[in-house]
């Protein structure tokens, strides 16, 4: 197996957090389940060799190329075959540049990406299958994305937007949603619509998966950290309040998942 990661270049810095690539992965003949977690990340994934299986009905993988939206819980995806990917990973508001449509459309779906860009979806997907190395595939990538922010408007509200992104990203998702709106000068009924529809759900759900993702940072920092220091660390009232939320993005406590996955934060990346 190989893995390749690359950061965009130029303007497409300010949208898109990373490229990243897996080759010729092989699980073997029975297959693995991996989980899916919430990240707060859009996600536009190219499945070059065998698809997986999505084990809920209600976000399967119909097609090789696929934008992930946000998600309110956690699901489980079956790998089998020969699996390699390229994939696009957005920052929170990024990918809003470069389509018309509010993302809060897309929570907890994988959209497939000839219904968002008709006519481009199988050429894109064609070129990107052919291409010899992951480095080509970043150019071609780049210059597709490139070609779509050109055709279109700076959106009014996107650099308050950008700007309230900063402040959760700095703050680790413990600000409260009127201090929010009141920096990026917005009342909380604008901020609240115009957050949706950049960012694919509500501020309130936004702001507890930039925690959690937080205490997957911070622990996978020092793998000896209590779960009580945790806990506090990382803003929760108390341990039931985090198990809890651990249980609704994972399906598992945090002791359980911590001991269970070797993971490392998306989002903190």
């Amino acid at each position: 197996m190989k893995y390749f990661t690359a950061r965009p270049t130029g303007i497409l810095s300010n949208f898109i957090k990373q490229y990243w690539s897996i080759e010729n992965c092989n699980p073997g003949i029975e297959g693995h389940i991996n989980r899916i977690i919430p990240n707060g990340l859009f996600e536009l994934i190219f499945y070059l060799g065998d698809k997986p299986v999505s084990l809920d009905e209600n976000r399967s993988i119909v097609t090789n190329s696929v934008i992930t939206g946000q998600l309110a819980g956690y699901y489980d995806i079956k790998v089998s075959g020969k699996l390699s990917i390229f994939s696009i990973q957005f920052k929170p508001h990024g990918l809003s540049m470069f389509l018309d449509i509010p993302l809060n459309e897309f929570i907890n779906q994988n959209i497939p990406l000839n219904f968002i860009f008709k006519y481009e979806a199988n050429k894109l997907e064609n070129r990107l299958f052919e291409a010899e190395s992951f480095e080509k595939r970043v150019i071609i990538i780049e210059s597709f994305f490139l070609s779509f922010i050109r055709k279109k408007h700076l959106k009014q509200n996107f650099d308050r937007i950008n700007e309230c992104i900063k402040l959760i990203t700095l703050s680790k998702g413990t600000l409260d949603i009127t201090t929010l709106a009141s920096e990026t000068c917005f009342s909380r009924k604008q901020f609240e619509r115009t957050f949706s529809d950049f960012i694919g759900t509500s501020p309130k759900q936004f702001l507890k998966i930039v925690r959690f993702q937080n205490a997957i940072n911070e622990k996978s920092k020092d793998k000896n950290l209590k779960m009580t220091s945790l806990t506090y660390k990382c803003g929760y009232y108390d341990q039931s309040h985090m198990i809890n939320e651990f249980k609704k993005f994972t399906g598992m406590s945090p002791k359980k998942f911590f001991g269970d996955c070797d993971t490392s934060s998306d989002y903190f990346l």
